[in-house]
């Protein structure tokens, strides 16, 4: 097998060790849920339940008629205690819905398998992936029913699904890869009936023989399917490297969609939550993750309902490893720092991470020192040394003209800089700025 990647990246240690051989296990059922109705990209949902009412396991208690959105359902079976602003792990409370369990987990009674589910059209196929809640569970949260719609004059060839899991710390896909493979694919032949799309590709890195390996042992059969290996480097699980490494082609600037160069690339775990909704029925109530790093005791991957607590999930993994420094929803590149442990798990919730004060200590920063290597390792294309001095300044105008709203945050020019410089932190607060003078532009005009 040859082995592909893309230009530019960085290659920060794996740090997967702790769990990348630790079986999947199923967390015990919670005794209470909080499950915020923005769970994705897009429009949130409104609340269509209300205090005291009782809901079981699968049953919509969120909608919305917008067409970028997603319906969120009940976790568990039991009575809805609160319905209103809640903790919420993007920083902010959100409206939620909090529900009481039963411990009896009653599902749906709409909820069961569907022994002819091979046979349905595509629209059927579409319209099942919608009703479920899915959304890309690789941790971006785009509804999966948008992302296979594509619009007319978009014709799609080829479906790339993204086994890369390149985040650091994180194990939850590769554990997917190697316990679930043919639900995997089950997943991905349900995508390629609804494309209308021939072939197919799974990428996975190098430092994942076995799921390598697992995967290619169910595609075996399948001329349509190949498995391609690719070189351990960061951030190849983003879209458009991934379609550099794998395809050679070139996703142009946003606007730019994969759908542009007739692709569609989907998460493993996406394709599991896809197999269950089309064959079971089952909406998106569930989600593999990874607790780890050196600020808990008992590193585990966890099977657990939406909705958790972080802090039952870390008690769940022996407690905290004294003194903790930092605690992040997803991985260390691209993860987001939490100011609690109250904030429930979402359906874009990959991992949580903790780190010992050691591990998370802060390194001040520095000027830039014109080393150039930030420019080499930016997977965009981008100067982002001169965007953070643009940001530092407050220059906005000429940040703009250098491209800083292309820039994806994925952390590799932070990570390689010798002068220790908070460029995503500065790119952020630069692509904020820029945006609320487009908005004031807007009310003026």
């Amino acid at each position: 097998m040859t082995f592909k990647t893309f230009p530019g990246g960085v290659h920060p240690p794996d740090q997967k060790a702790r769990t990348s051989q630790k079986g999947t296990e199923t967390a015990p059922l919670p005794s209470e849920v909080v499950c915020p109705m923005s769970q994705h990209i897009g429009a949130p949902c409104e609340p269509i339940v209300k205090v005291g009412d009782q809901v079981k396991t699968g049953q919509v208690i969120g909608q919305s008629k917008a067409f970028v959105s997603a319906p969120v359902h009940a976790p568990v079976s039991g009575k809805v205690t609160s319905v209103g602003p809640a903790p919420h792990p993007l920083g902010r409370p959100l409206t939620a819905v909090t529900i009481e369990s039963d411990g009896q987990d009653l599902w749906d009674e709409n909820i069961k398998e569907d022994p002819y589910y091979q046979k349905l059209e595509s629209r059927e196929i579409l319209d099942r992936i919608r009703n479920a809640g899915i959304v890309g569970l690789g941790g971006a949260a785009f509804p999966t029913a948008v992302k296979l719609s594509p619009p007319k004059g978009k014709t799609i060839d080829t479906v790339i699904i993204n086994g890369v899991e390149c985040e650091p710390y994180l194990t939850a896909d590769h554990r997917i890869m190697l316990e679930e493979p043919e639900k995997i694919i089950s997943g991905l032949r349900l995508i390629m009936n609804v494309l209308n799309v021939e072939r197919a590709f799974v990428g996975i890195e190098a430092n994942k023989p076995d799921a390598i390996q697992a995967i290619s042992d169910a595609v075996k059969n399948d001329p349509q399917i190949s498995v391609q290996g690719l070189r351990l480097k960061y951030p190849q699980g983003a879209e458009k490297q991934l379609i550099k490494a794998i395809l050679g082609r070139e996703v142009p600037p946003p606007p730019g969609l994969p759908m542009d160069v007739g692709v569609v690339v989907q998460n493993a775990g996406t394709c599991v939550a896809i197999h269950e909704a089309v064959k079971e029925r089952k909406p998106l109530v569930e989600r593999v993750m990874t607790i780890t790093g050196s600020g808990v005791k008992e590193p585990r991957n966890l099977r657990v309902r939406l909705g958790m607590r972080f802090s039952d999930l870390i008690e769940l993994c022996g407690g905290i490893e004294d003194p903790l420094g930092k605690v992040i929803m997803g991985g260390p590149m691209m993860g987001i720092a939490q100011h609690s442990l109250d904030v429930p798990v979402i359906k874009g919730t990959s991992g949580i991470l903790l780190l010992s004060r050691k591990d998370a200590l802060k390194i001040q920063s520095k000027a830039c020192i014109r080393c150039g290597l930030c420019v080499r390792a930016c997977p965009m294309n981008l100067l982002p040394n001169l965007l953070g001095v643009y940001c530092e300044k407050g220059r906005w105008e000429e940040a703009e003209e250098h491209r800083i709203l292309d820039c994806m945050e994925c952390g590799s020019c932070s990570y390689i800089c010798p002068a220790r410089r908070q460029m995503v932190h500065l790119i952020k607060l630069g692509k904020q700025e820029i945006m609320n003078i487009k908005k004031k532009a807007e009310v003026t005009s």
